[in-house]
């Protein structure tokens, strides 16, 4: 069973809490891709970030000065998103180490696939980004990382069971979704309230949630997709009405 999440925004550098194992799996990709980012002006950088001058300003220097192989710190460290502030990764034991990073992948526009354990350094770039790089720069409506990792993101996070466990963003599980064959189980997991009769899921709440739902599979160990119905966390509850084979639905309870 593998699980995939999104990456996050906001990064640190921490090469003292803990040692990065491995190198990602896609490095080489990653160079062509550090190397375009240099090539660009401030100005193409940040429509390309689409944020302020000084977020513009810190990741073009840091793309401009990044080694990717020295200095680095393990994914599931690095990134400090809301869903991995509610992860915890620090307080994770050794068995729930030893889960993550059997089961658990991040995907990221920079660097594919990622382990918990792959050592990485602070970045910006989100996988809807518009990037031609390689074939997919003389077309303009290929010019996307969507088009430029392809398949790849795909094919390396499968494993014998083929069940795949979604708790990304849209944005990132549609460089899974898109790939995906009859033969695999592909489960979302929805976190919403009711509203008017309907499951509504609002971003802050379910990144909350997700995080959650990471560490109560790391910690309980789970192997098969029934034993995530029994996540409790944040006072959520699945419910067996709502949901169906390919989405799992979790539902806060009011009081």
């Amino acid at each position: 069973m593998r699980i995939i999440i999104s990456p996050a925004k906001k990064m640190n550098v921490d090469s003292d809490s803990m040692a990065w194992e491995s190198l990602p799996c896609f490095l080489d990709d990653t160079e062509k891709i550090m190397k375009w980012m240099r090539k660009r002006t401030l100005q193409e950088a940040r429509e390309i970030w689409d944020c302020n001058e000084k977020l513009a300003m810190m990741n073009y220097r840091r793309f401009q000065e990044m080694d990717l192989r020295r200095n680095l710190t393990p994914a599931l460290l690095s990134y400090e998103g809301i869903q991995y502030q509610y992860m915890a990764p620090m307080a994770f034991t050794k068995p729930a180490w030893d889960y993550v990073q059997r089961n658990l992948r991040i995907l990221s526009g920079f660097y594919g696939v990622l382990k918990p354990l792959d050592g990485v350094t602070p970045y910006r770039l989100e996988m809807q980004a518009k990037a031609g790089i390689d074939e997919t720069k003389d077309s303009p409506e290929r010019e996307n990382l969507y088009e430029y990792w392809g398949g790849k993101i795909y094919q390396e996070i499968l494993d014998d069971s083929r069940i795949i466990i979604n708790l990304a963003s849209k944005e990132y599980s549609k460089c899974v979704e898109d790939y995906r064959s009859e033969n695999d189980r592909f489960i979302t997991c929805i976190f919403g309230e009711i509203q008017e009769g309907k499951v509504i899921q609002k971003g802050t709440y379910a990144k909350m949630a997700r995080g959650e739902m990471v560490r109560f599979l790391a910690e309980n160990q789970v192997r098969r997709p029934e034993e995530i119905k029994g996540f409790r966390g944040l006072g959520y509850r699945f419910r067996e009405e709502l949901s169906g084979d390919t989405e799992y639905v979790f539902v806060k309870e009011r009081g």
